[in-house]
C-alpha cells in the first residue's frame, strides 16, 4: 500500500483546458505531484511547477502513451490516480457532419483512453492500488439527434468502467465515472448555437463545479466506492 505521508502522483489527459485543466490545478496545489497531458504545449507550459510535470503529445499515438506510463512510474516508482479528461466532441446532422473529424473524436474518446486506460490498469494491479477517475458525460446515459456518435464515445467509456468495476471488486483498486451535464469550457466555443441557449440552461456547471466532485470521490473512505456520479445544472431537463 502507498505511504500516506508522501504526495500522490496524478496522472491527468486533457489538461490543456476546461476540466481537465482545472482538476489538474486543484490536485497540485493540495500537494500532488500532477503530471499533465495534451497537445497542446504553451497551454501545458503555463501550468509549469514544482510539483507540475509537462508531457506534450498526442495520446492517439501509442509511442506516446507508453512514453508518458513509463515516464510516470520509472520516475516516482507509482501512481495513485488516473484522469481520463482528453477528449473532443463533433455533433451534426447526416447532411453535414464531418465525418473525419467524427472519426478523430472516436480515437481520441474511446480507442485512445481504452488504451491508457489498460496500461495503467496492469501497473495498479502489479503495486496494489490506483483509482481510475473517467470523465464521462450525461450524454454517457442518453442520446440526443445528431450527437449519436458523441454519446457513442461516453456509452463506451461507461461500458469499460462498469466492467472494470466488476472486474476489480473485491480488490483495492477503484473506477469512477463522473457524468456532468452542460459545464462552462471550451468544448462548444465554436458551435453557433451554444446548448446553453438551445437548452434554455441559464446557470450552467463550472469546472469547479466538477473539481468539487472529484474532491469528493477522492475524500471517501478505502472501503467505499463511487462507480457513478452524475452532476447537473438546475436548468437541465433533457
Amino acid at each position: 500500500m502507498t505511504n500516506s505521508q508522501q504526495p500522490k502522483i496524478s496522472l491527468v489527459t486533457g489538461a490543456s483546458s476546461g476540466i481537465g485543466q482545472a482538476i489538474a490545478r486543484a490536485l497540485a496545489a493540495e500537494g500532488h505531484i500532477v503530471v499533465i497531458t495534451a497537445r497542446r504545449q504553451e497551454r501545458l507550459t503555463a501550468m509549469d511547477a514544482g510539483n507540475v510535470v509537462v508531457m506534450a503529445g498526442d495520446l492517439t499515438d501509442s509511442a506516446f502513451q507508453e512514453q508518458v506510463v513509463h515516464t510516470v512510474f520509472d520516475t516516482y516508482g507509482r501512481c495513485d490516480h488516473l484522469f481520463n479528461c482528453a477528449g473532443s466532441i463533433e455533433t451534426g446532422p447526416i447532411e453535414s457532419i464531418d465525418i473525419d473529424k467524427m472519426s478523430a473524436m472516436i480515437r481520441l474518446n474511446v480507442e485512445a483512453t481504452f488504451r491508457l486506460t489498460y496500461l495503467v490498469l496492469k501497473r495498479f494491479k502489479a503495486q496494489g492500488f490506483g483509482h481510475v477517475i473517467n470523465l464521462s458525460s450525461v450524454m454517457g446515459t442518453k442520446v440526443r439527434p445528431t450527437a449519436g456518435a458523441y454519446a457513442a464515445t461516453k456509452f463506451a467509456m461507461e461500458a469499460l468502467s462498469e466492467a472494470l468495476r466488476l472486474e476489480l471488486a473485491g480488490t483495492p483498486l477503484k473506477i469512477s465515472c463522473i457524468e456532468p451535464g452542460l459545464v462552462m469550457t471550451e468544448l462548444h466555443k465554436d458551435w453557433a448555437v451554444h446548448p446553453k441557449e438551445s437548452m434554455g440552461i441559464h446557470e450552467p456547471l463550472t469546472v469547479d463545479d466538477i473539481v468539487g466532485t472529484v474532491k469528493f470521490i477522492l475524500q471517501q473512505p478505502e472501503h467505499v466506492r463511487i462507480p457513478k456520479l452524475m452532476i447537473l445544472p438546475g436548468h437541465h431537463q433533457i
